[in-house]
């Protein structure tokens, strides 16, 4: 439950003005600029491992370099409370979207993974504050305005990977700075409409880490490997579609479908939660994704395209929930509980991506999937312990 007596509950329950509303639709544009800078590798992965002469051996390390910087996710949500205003929003897109404009002038491998790592460390400084300030504009249905802002995010991701590959082929990985454009003009704009958060005082309630443990490893445990298997299909379906001949762009297009689709199922998760309970949200995502992870590698032609929407529906619809349910047990401290549900889980699914080149490289592509499924199949079995007993909130 939302524990209203905690010093930082209070200003989630204000009620949303036109102000708000206006500051909820600029995040959810920061976060649109912000991930769809740091997640749009996938679409041009291809063509980087060419440009830089690297075999598809190398794609979990780079995918890893991109996505590791989430760790940093917890820590920031800690300074982001204890200093309070909106600085780590704007900081943390500025440095992510200016990191990923730089990846296409990399002369080697090791300054593109400096760069990935620098662009994904921006990437979690960004988030937590930004979470945070969200459920502040919203007043009793947080499902709901963590929906609009996770919808600018999914968009973000799902567009950029077009629109990148398309700037690759038409004019060259070089003219990838052009991204950087959109943030520069918008950052005065979001500075302005984001809210300033008050800073944690020497007197808030301390985090009881006792009390939540058996919450925390259950939560980070299905996050993490919902994590593995998100962002291992958002990689390897566009290899897996290169290794059967098709185009940089179509590739790109397959992933956009993909997570455009799971648009649908941020806006239709987040209102499910708040309807029909976070539980219920959980276990019927990890059902379609398992049944739906294993076809996608034995799939062809318009059912390629059809499960890959299909699979971006049920993998994304639990991300409110599951953002909601890291707040209200860390009620103490609700940026550290958003970093922990998001960013933390993320980066450790995204460590299980480090040996699936090697094993693209020795095994093939159905094996890589063969493991994506397993990950599927650990998601439902961990939703077995989201109940009320563990805690009021995972019900």
């Amino acid at each position: 439950m939302i524990c209203t007596n905690s010093p930082v509950a209070a200003p989630a329950e204000a009620p949303v003005s036109n102000s708000g509303a206006r500051g909820l639709i600029c995040l959810a544009w920061a976060h649109f600029l912000n991930d769809g800078a740091a997640f749009y590798l996938p679409g041009i992965l291809p063509a980087v491992l060419v440009a830089l002469h690297q075999p598809l051996a190398m794609v979990g390390v780079i995918t890893a370099a991109l996505y590791i910087g989430q760790v940093f996710q917890p820590v920031a949500g800690m300074m982001a409370d204890h200093i309070g205003g909106r600085s780590f929003v704007v900081f943390g897109l500025a440095t992510c979207t200016g990191a990923a404009a730089l990846i296409g002038l990399a002369p080697n491998v090791w300054t593109l993974l400096v760069l990935l790592l620098i662009s994904g460390w921006g990437s979690a400084v960004f988030h937590p504050q930004a979470l945070a300030a969200v459920r502040s504009l919203t007043e009793r249905r947080h499902g709901g305005g963590l929906a609009v802002f996770l919808v600018g995010g999914e968009f973000g991701r799902g567009i950029w990977p077009l629109l990148t590959s398309l700037i690759v082929t038409r004019l060259g990985l070089a003219w990838l700075w052009l991204i950087v454009i959109p943030t520069l003009l918008s950052l005065p704009l979001i500075t302005r409409l984001t809210p300033r958060l008050p800073p944690r005082s020497s007197t808030t309630e301390k985090i009881h880490w006792r009390a939540h443990r058996r919450p925390f490893f259950i939560l980070v445990g299905f996050s993490a490997f919902r994590a593995l298997v998100a962002f291992g299909t958002i990689v390897f379906i566009p290899i897996m579609w290169k290794l059967r001949g098709g185009a940089l762009v179509s590739g790109a297009a397959l992933i956009s479908t993909l997570l455009i689709a799971g648009v649908i199922g941020q806006i239709g998760g987040g209102t499910a939660a708040d309807r029909l309970g976070r539980r219920h949200v959980l276990i019927a995502s990890a059902v379609l994704v398992v049944i739906f992870e294993p076809l996608l590698v034995i799939s062809h032609g318009w059912l390629l395209w059809l499960l890959a929407a299909l699979m971006g529906v049920a993998m994304f619809s639990t991300f409110s929930a599951t953002l909601l349910i890291g707040q209200d047990i860390f009620p103490e401290n609700r940026a550290l509980g958003s970093g922990l549900a998001l960013g933390f889980s993320n980066a450790l699914g995204v460590t299980a991506l480090l040996p699936l080149g090697w094993v693209l490289h020795r095994l093939g592509i159905e094996a890589v999937f063969a493991i994506l499924t397993l990950g599927a199949v650990m998601m439902l079995i961990l939703t077995l312990g989201f109940s009320r007993k563990v805690h009021p909130a995972m019900e």
